[in-house]
């Protein structure tokens, strides 16, 4: 009697782990792929709220004298505390022409900063003293951090924009 009870449990062991085995076989692992084929389809198509569509498409824009201007802004975290400054409400700078080669003004904070000693060129953005965004018409040399480069513009036209007087900078978040 014991040798048959101790029979039946082997066999049952052997049963279950067959059965266990032939879950683990190549039609399990396709529908394990399937399974998270379609996952993934449904995480790729599902519906983005309006809050984070909207998050999605934001992005950093510059206004001189109110006219909207291409920037190709850096990607560092001085440009993302930036964004996150102007992302409230616009931001406006008074600036005002220095040296004959940029238009300098005060955001009114401090920004996180790396100055690293650059050469400047016409069209650069750059953060001074960590409060002061700066935009060469000319070129100058000193220690700053980059924050971008208008886009597509030539020396010239950048000192006819910014060379005739002070300006007004806005800078937004949408």
């Amino acid at each position: 009697m014991k040798m048959k009870k101790i029979t039946a449990l082997a066999l049952g062991v052997i049963l279950i782990s067959g059965i266990a085995a032939c879950g683990s076989g190549p039609e399990t692992e396709a529908l394990s792929e399937h399974s998270l084929s379609e996952t993934a389809e449904r995480i790729i198509t599902a519906d983005v709220s309006e809050e984070e569509e909207e998050n999605l498409e934001k992005s950093l824009h510059l206004y001189i004298n109110d006219i909207e201007i291409p920037v190709i802004w850096e990607q560092n975290a001085s440009v993302e505390a930036l964004a996150a400054f102007a992302e409230g409400a616009p931001v406006t700078i008074q600036m005002s022409m220095y040296g004959g080669f940029e238009q300098v003004g005060s955001l009114g904070t401090s920004l996180v900063s790396s100055d690293v000693q650059t050469t400047t060129a016409a069209g650069d953005i750059v953060l001074y003293s960590s409060s002061q965004i700066v935009i060469f018409y000319g070129s100058n040399s000193w220690a700053y951090t980059r924050l971008g480069r208008i886009s597509g513009a030539a020396p010239e036209e950048m000192a006819a924009l910014l060379g005739n007087g002070n300006v007004t900078v806005t800078v937004s978040y949408e």
